[in-house]
């Protein structure tokens, strides 16, 4: 076995780093993993599935898209599967999850953490979700914390885990208990609101908005999230007047709302506000309500954790004096007082993922077109990685996604330079492989894994490279990781014959063990630390 470092490395490992390395290779597993058989992207900024190989004698740059699910816990929509499961079957069915992601060399996880002012972990500002427990306020029986779970199992495969946060919702139309008694709309009765079927916290109510914010940061503090999330419920959507449908539902499939609305009830707070002098006018006061959330949430994760990402799922038509001309339907910006553009302006968010839920030939809300208005209007360069109808495909649903649809968005998104990553609606769709969509993603669109790209306005200092050997162990080749400081995962190439394939490693292993490929052992591995907005270090290689 030689050692062999890029050139602008030194060459001479550390007595104490080379022993290190020695007592790992001495023990190494013969357990191989086989996460580099499938073939690597072409690397650079944006990957794309072809060609199915790639050549040379060093490897390209890591591939990068952010590839993630949304996992959604209101209704058991995702998981769990049904409330009040034992503990160790909802264990079961979150390694499920995570594992079935991983094989699909997805590189994130958006867990539903808060489903309507109720938690899926332990809180002392938030009863327990009946979602999990059967019953508001009820605890896990054996207790454990179900979140902190999803983040060291998700860790442990090398991905990401952002914590979703539903920022106004206090009750959905699913629950079926009453709510516990540290419930916000028992403590703080007047900061929750009835509209419909749902309870909603009232965001002109300072109470409702320094809650929310306070929830959040307790979870940044206390748990190793690489990202906060927030969706799409800002004021809530709209019920249309008695007799008639109407809610996200109707946003999605009617092109224009004309019918009559019944209003928020918030006039108490409308009316405070403009007795104590305020001059907005009453569309432009909910909007300034919500901007000043969205921008304490972004000031206070970043300074309690620099690297926590923050990001935003709106809806995804934009106001009506910027959209493109032929766009029509359902605004966010007068419906939901959400002023998303404005937040992209300011860089009060470190990614976007508008949900871009219509088909790529439907005119008046066409894929293509959305995206280009939601790349246009991201002046500060962050990150825009749309949110995709997944759970549309073969769903049997009056206006079904074709076989092929969500694929074909995917190669849209690529085609934009700008536009590195997407989110998936939602996780159930790939774990029930509808439309045998899960086999075709994997065969044909993730044959690769992929690094998140990078947030470099969060911190651009690159971790150490790590030191690395290697050894043949029977049928495979272990590969021995020197620790790194502030690194989160390893990028891997590793070379069987002319061909470099890639994987991912989380960088608390000191050890990674690759199968050889068709008879064929990996005989070079080039590895980069990267550390957790993304910062990859120099290259280190070992050879046999």
């Amino acid at each position: 076995m030689v050692l062999a470092f890029d050139r602008n490395k030194r060459l001479l490992l550390s007595a104490g780093a080379a022993g290190v390395l020695a007592a790992v290779l001495s023990s190494c597993s013969t357990t191989p993993t086989r996460p580099v058989e499938t073939p690597a992207g072409t690397g650079g900024p944006v990957p794309h599935p072809e060609p199915p190989h790639f050549t040379g004698e060093q490897p390209p740059a890591a591939p990068r898209e952010f590839r993630a699910a949304w996992v959604s816990t209101v209704a058991n929509i995702d998981w769990p599967s049904r409330s009040n499961l034992p503990p160790a079957k909802q264990q079961a069915e979150a390694i499920a999850i995570l594992d079935r992601a991983k094989a699909l060399n997805l590189n994130a996880i958006v867990l539903q953490v808060r489903p309507s002012a109720d938690a899926i972990y332990p809180s002392k500002l938030e009863p327990w979700s009946e979602f999990l427990t059967g019953r508001s306020g009820k605890e896990p029986q054996p207790a454990w914390d179900p979140l902190q779970f999803w983040i060291a199992q998700a860790h442990a495969r090398g991905m990401e885990l952002h914590a979703w946060f539903n920022p106004y919702r206090a009750r959905h139309s699913a629950a079926r208990t009453p709510l516990a008694k540290e419930h916000i709309a028992n403590t703080n009765p007047q900061a929750v609101k009835t509209y419909g079927k749902f309870l909603w916290m009232d965001p002109g109510e300072e109470a409702a908005s320094q809650h929310t914010l306070n929830v959040i940061l307790d979870v940044v503090r206390r748990y190793d999230i690489d990202g906060v999330h927030i969706d799409d419920y800002f004021y809530p959507y709209p019920i249309e007047a008695p007799g008639a449908p109407g809610g996200e539902a109707a946003a999605l499939d009617t092109p224009a709302w004309q019918k009559p609305e019944l209003e928020f009830p918030d006039q108490s707070s409308w009316q405070r506000y403009v007795q104590g002098g305020g001059t907005l006018d009453r569309a432009s006061w909910r909007r300034q309500n919500v901007d000043k959330l969205i921008e304490q949430i972004y000031t206070g994760i970043h300074r309690e954790k620099a690297w926590v990402k923050f990001g935003i799922s709106p809806f995804g038509i934009g106001r009506p004096d910027r959209r493109p001309p032929g766009i029509a339907g359902f605004s966010q910006y007068d419906k939901l007082y959400a002023d998303a553009e404005t937040w992209l302006q300011k860089g009060w968010l470190d990614y976007l993922s508008p949900q871009l839920y219509w088909p790529i030939a439907q005119a008046p809300q066409a894929y293509p077109v959305l995206l280009d208005y939601w790349l246009g209007q991201n002046t500060r360069g962050r990150h825009v990685w749309p949110g995709l109808f997944t759970s549309r495909t073969a769903d049997g649903s009056g206006k079904p996604f074709g076989q092929d649809e969500i694929q074909q968005q995917i190669d849209v998104t690529r085609s934009r330079p700008a536009a590195q990553g997407h989110v998936h609606f939602s996780m159930a769709a790939l774990m029930q492989n509808r439309g045998g969509l899960y086999d075709r993603l994997k065969s044909e669109s993730y044959q690769s894994a992929a690094l998140v790209p990078a947030t470099p306005w969060l911190g651009d200092t690159a971790p150490e490279a790590p030191t690395v050997a290697v050894k043949r162990d029977g049928k495979a080749v272990c590969v021995a990781l020197g620790p790194v400081k502030n690194a989160a995962r390893y990028a891997i190439w590793a070379r069987y014959g002319d061909e470099w394939r890639f994987t991912v490693a989380p960088a608390t292993k000191n050890e990674v063990v690759l199968a050889d490929l068709a008879g064929v052992p990996a005989r070079a591995v080039v590895v980069t630390a990267v550390d957790r907005v993304g910062n990859e270090s120099p290259r280190a290689s070992a050879r046999l």
